[in-house]
């Protein structure tokens, strides 16, 4: 048995205002299948060994591996609409320009780790352009691949390229769980960061909401744009001095940036978390 993710093309004819992109690279890095029966995932998150995915390859049955499943529910029940892209599709757009010229938002659904260089650069120009971007999980824009021949290679972290995901996304990854600490509720720290997401919701700074988030956390960095404003936390989470940060800031060109700062905001957890998804989309999808 096996499975596998269907991402429908956008249409040309159709335009939404909003883009939400799957994060089928990191599907691929995580699908631990055996096909060359070695006794190891080909994969590197099975064998230190591989540098090398092949995208062609079926999913183990199952659920799918990092699919943002809670927000693909959230959003089918919405009435909300949007042109969904795989990574593949994302890639194949020329310019950023093309992305600001269709999209007032950009949402990054799911954990969005291995994007190739020519996204990183489309991405960032859209966001210069004053083009809207959020990013719902944890550990974005980490580490840059590149793609040839349905074959996916990890080349190294973009930090370590030149090119900080913190500087675009906001926030940089921190660490993972290690399998001993378990989620938690966020912490608010500032409503005056963002009013807009907190509206509705009867929230002051101290409160506690949803039920538990972590898994994989982000925090701000010294690459961080100017004026990024941490929402709320989760103290600690992983031990002294690793604390997840949600944030947003905005460029002088308009735009407005959203990050989660760790998994599981993909999708409401209690009724003042759904108000804030529904803030978050209907805020950051206008000019």
């Amino acid at each position: 048995m096996a499975a596998a993710p269907f991402v429908l093309h956008p249409s040309k004819r159709r335009v939404k205002r909003v883009a939400v992109v799957l994060p089928t690279n990191t599907l691929a890095a995580y699908n631990l299948r055996d096909t060359d029966r070695n006794g190891y995932g080909n994969s590197w998150y099975a064998d230190p060994r591989v540098q090398t995915v092949d995208l062609r390859r079926p999913f183990l049955n199952g659920p799918l591996p990092q699919w943002p499943g809670r927000f693909v529910h959230w959003f089918a029940h919405s009435g909300y609409t949007a042109d969904f892209y795989s990574d593949e599709d994302l890639d194949a757009v020329a310019t950023g320009g093309r992305l600001a010229s269709r999209y007032r938002l950009i949402v990054f659904a799911g954990h969005e780790e291995y994007v190739t260089q020519h996204v990183f650069t489309i991405v960032k120009q859209y966001r210069d352009l004053g083009g809207n971007l959020a990013f719902l999980s944890a550990n974005n824009f980490y580490r840059r691949v590149t793609i040839s021949r349905s074959r996916m290679t990890c080349i190294g972290q973009f930090r370590d390229l030149g090119e900080p995901e913190a500087a675009l996304v906001g926030v940089q990854y921190v660490d993972w769980w290690r399998r001993r600490y378990p989620s938690r509720p966020f912490v608010v720290r500032s409503v005056a960061a963002a009013p807009w997401l907190f509206r509705g919701t009867a929230l002051r700074p101290a409160d506690h909401f949803g039920r538990g988030y972590g898994i994989e956390i982000d925090a701000r960095a010294r690459s961080s744009p100017p004026g990024t404003r941490v929402i709320a936390e989760l103290p600690s989470i992983f031990g002294p001095g690793k604390t997840a940060q949600m944030t947003y800031y905005r460029t002088r060109a308009g735009a407005k940036v959203f990050a989660a700062g760790a998994m599981y905001f993909d999708g409401p957890q209690s009724p003042a978390t759904a108000r804030m998804l529904r803030n978050l989309w209907v805020t950051l999808r206008r000019r």
